[in-house]
Parts: structure tokens; sequence; C-alpha cells
């Protein structure tokens, strides 16, 4: 997604905000201008704590910004008529290093800027969000309102690792999060799996939803799948002096799975000189 020339729509979700999922998406609209500020105009906020940033990392970023451009506009609030950065002052130095004049960014009131973090803490302390819309609160305090994860729970009345374990359901594929919202899908079932590959997640949700797995089933399942694996591992490598030695012998490639052993011969030659040696 290039940075520039793309609608306000495109531009308000981060990596990690969905749209869809965003609980305060109108409201946002209503409060947020989208455009494009010249470099120049912006300024940094004094009053923001970090002030160190790695220069390897500011490099790489805008690297990628030559690249691809800029792909999550900044945000900006009006203050004795100059931008103030709220969020992305890393954006805003690396566009600097890539040689670009201007920047998208969202700009808003410092009232409206004020309303719209109130707005959303109120919305992720509802009873009647899912999951999905709730991690994507959070992420918007995170992205566009430079809140830590430890900011975010004692705003919500949460711990901070409840607020980092609800964050990591948006790295699941959008499919899965679509699918959990659908079939209404605990965050405690989904939660497994996140680290999981995207064939996996794919495979067990209808069972997952059909079967009413609890998300003690999930880890079982997982569990009892690792212990598979790694048993099948340590067969495997029982077997494999022994395979070397057979494939020594007669000169064939040789598999013990289970309890079968198989030559494999590359002709009719190998395979009739196989025979031979067996008799």
């Amino acid at each position: 997604m290039k940075g520039l020339g793309r609608s306000f729509e495109s531009l308000i979700p981060t990596e990690l905000i969905d749209e869809e999922f965003d609980p305060t998406a109108t409201e946002d609209k209503k409060a947020s201008q989208l455009k494009s500020l010249k470099l120049t105009e912006i300024v940094r906020d004094e009053n923001q704590p970090r002030r160190d940033f790695d220069q390897g990392a500011l490099e790489a970023l805008a690297a990628s910004i030559k690249e691809h451009g800029v792909l999550q506009p900044i945000v900006v609030t009006i203050e004795d008529g100059k931008y103030k950065i709220v969020a992305g002052e890393r954006r805003w130095r690396a566009a600097k290093i890539a040689g670009l004049t201007e920047i998208p960014a969202i700009i808003r009131t410092l009232d409206s800027q004020n309303r719209l973090e109130l707005s959303i803490i109120e919305n992720a302390q509802r009873e009647d969000l899912n999951a999905i819309e709730l991690a994507t609160a959070y992420a918007k305090l995170q992205n566009q309102f430079n809140l830590s994860a430890e900011d975010i729970a004692a705003k919500v009345g949460k711990s901070e690792q409840t607020v980092h374990n609800t964050l990591r359901l948006l790295s699941l594929p959008d499919d899965a999060k679509k699918f959990m919202v659908k079939e209404h899908l605990t965050e405690g079932v989904m939660r497994p799996l996140v680290s999981r590959d995207e064939a996996t997640i794919k495979k067990l949700l209808p069972k997952i939803a059909k079967e009413g797995w609890t998300a003690r089933k999930v880890e079982r399942y997982f569990a009892e799948n690792k212990k598979k694996s790694s048993a099948a591992a340590i067969k495997r490598d029982l077997y494999r002096k022994d395979e070397d030695a057979l494939a020594a012998k007669y000169n064939v490639v040789t598999k013990i799975t289970g309890r079968s052993l198989t030559f494999k011969c590359k002709n009719d030659t190998e395979l009739k000189n196989l025979i031979k040696q067996l008799k």
C-alpha cells in the first residue's frame, strides 16, 4: 500500500487495525482529517519522553519508505498553529532521511483527540464487544495514542498480560478473525492458534466450532500432536543407523517406517541384484 494518494478509509487502518472491527471507526471519521503535510510543518512533542531513536532502525525504515512509501499515516494535533506529532515520530524522522518532503497525516484537534481516546477506552470496557473488536481498540490506543500495554491496562482496568494476550489475536489470519466473530468463538479457544500456521488454523476451526471445543481441548490437541511428532522423531532416529547399514550392505535406498522395511531401487538391474542378495 503506497503512502500517498489513498482514500481516508484505506489509510486509517494500520497493519493491525481493521476498520471492520474498529468500534470507533465512525467517530474517528468525524473527528479526523487526512491530509498530506509538509515535513517542515510538523514538530515533535517535546513532552514525549522518548528522545532516543536507533539510527540503524531509522535507516532501515527509510529504505522501506523509499521503496513502498509511508504505509501508515502519522497522527498529529493542531496546537499554536503547528502540527504536533501524537504518534509516528519514527516515520516522520525516517521520511526525512528518505528524502520525502511530505507525509500522510491524520489531523485532529487536541479536544477531538482526547474525546476519541476516551471513547475508545469506554468501548474497550463494554461487555458486548467481541475479542477482535477489543483487540482492535487496544491496537488503536497503541498506534494512534502512543499508549503502552501498561497504560492501556491501567485505563481499562485489566492486567498488562491480559492486554498483551488480547492483542496477539490480531496476528491471526483475516479469515480466522472473521470466522471467530461469526461463530462466537472465545478468546481462550483462539489463543492457542495464534502461533500456528495458516493451514493448521484453517483445518481446525470448523472442528472447534462444530464440536464445541474448549480452550483446554485445543491445547490438549496440540500437546498430543507434539508428543506424537516427538515420538515419531525418536523412532526415526532409533532406526537411522540400521537404515544406513542396510543401505551400505545392499547399495539401495533403505527406509524403516513403523514395522515396515522398504528398499528402493533405481532400476531393474539394482532390483535383480538386491533379490539375489536377499535369497
